[in-house]
């Protein structure tokens, strides 16, 4: 029984693996994003350098891969869903984005797309509120960073609100709200110093 969900954290991290971003930048510009803008790859970076459709594509693409193991993986590897396996899914998934094994471990995006995938699989109505967040802050400042905080910092509340604080769910989206702000931690830095860049200014290749 043990065997198929450890493989289906394993297969959930090589799938949050998937750089979508790199390879937007090669088959789109023949560029390795990483060398440019703030050098993320995440749908921000790829907004700026590479336009608005690329960026969606991306975004999605990015939320797909979190979405998918919580969602399909339980139902491929027989394990309840939204559970503690299912769970453990998302975060390998996330993990995989932040630190994807085909780019050596290095690299990666900041986590928030692929986890508002996790998180729209295990509760979509609390995401749904983040999500409001998010872009409540997105169009009244146009800063990318500050509305993926407050949405990061939105999402346990609406958990809380919404399934309850003894669901599993609860710690994790404590500790991965958390997990968001330290990959932040360098536009916290230029946030508090008003240096943080607004949408609209591009830099691209």
């Amino acid at each position: 029984m043990t065997g198929g969900p450890l493989l289906a954290v394993a297969a959930s991290y090589l799938v949050g693996s998937i750089p979508w971003a790199y390879l937007a930048g090669r088959l789109i510009k023949g560029v390795d994003l990483r060398q440019y803008g703030s050098g993320n790859l995440g749908a921000t970076n790829v907004l700026r350098l590479l336009g608005a459709p690329a960026a969606v594509a991306v975004y999605t693409l990015d939320a797909a891969k979190g979405m998918a193991p919580v969602v399909v993986f339980p139902l491929l590897f027989q394990f309840e869903p939204r559970g503690g396996w299912a769970i453990l899914c998302g975060l390998a998934a996330i993990l995989g984005h932040v630190r994807p094994v085909f780019l050596l471990w290095r690299g990666g995006g900041k986590g928030v797309a692929t986890a508002s995938g996790v998180f729209f699989g295990l509760t979509p109505v609390a995401t749904g509120i983040a999500l409001a967040g998010f872009l409540l802050v997105l169009v009244t400042t146009r800063i990318m960073s500050l509305a993926s905080l407050a949405g990061a910092a939105i999402i346990p509340v609406a958990v809380a609100a919404t399934v309850g604080v003894r669901t599993p769910v609860f710690p994790v989206s404590l500790g991965v709200a958390g997990f968001v702000y330290w990959t932040h931690r360098a536009n916290l830095g230029r946030l508090r110093r008003g240096e943080e860049p607004r949408l609209g200014r591009t830099a691209r290749p």
